[in-house]
């Protein structure tokens, strides 16, 4: 893999890059018992309802960290498990598909900050929860 911006391509669907822990940590619904099966709730949920309001299609990528590492892909729903911090795969699967379009899903400000450096848009978590 290299460094540089892939050529975008006019099929590429809208990349939606959900920040797990972010979007799973925004509601106090006890989340905390059982991160791993938060994290699964959420990836069913979006392969479920997808993302009411955006055009289809759109390739969803779950990010995980921590003790939701390891929660499997489902059909509509790439779940990328972060071998380290979340945040930095996030940014890295943001940098890594430059030249299409990308919308990072979070309420992180310093992630929301990072990841629109590079040209993704950003929206919070009840773009995905309400």
């Amino acid at each position: 893999m290299t460094d540089a911006p892939r050529s975008p391509d006019a099929d590429d669907p809208l990349l939606v890059i959900v920040d797990g822990a972010n979007v799973v940590g925004s509601r106090p619904d006890g989340w905390w018992r059982d991160r791993r099966g938060a994290a699964e709730r959420l990836r069913d949920r979006l392969a479920g309802a997808g993302l009411p309001g955006l055009p289809a299609p759109v390739e969803i990528v779950l990010a995980v960290e921590g003790a939701a590492r390891g929660v499997e892909s489902v059909p509509g729903v790439r779940v990328e498990s972060a071998p380290g911090s979340g945040d930095d795969r996030i940014v890295e699967l943001a940098a890594e598909h430059r030249g299409r379009p990308r919308l990072v899903i979070t309420a992180d400000r310093e992630l929301r900050r990072r990841v629109t450096g590079l040209g993704a848009e950003v929206a919070g978590p009840r773009t995905v929860l309400d």
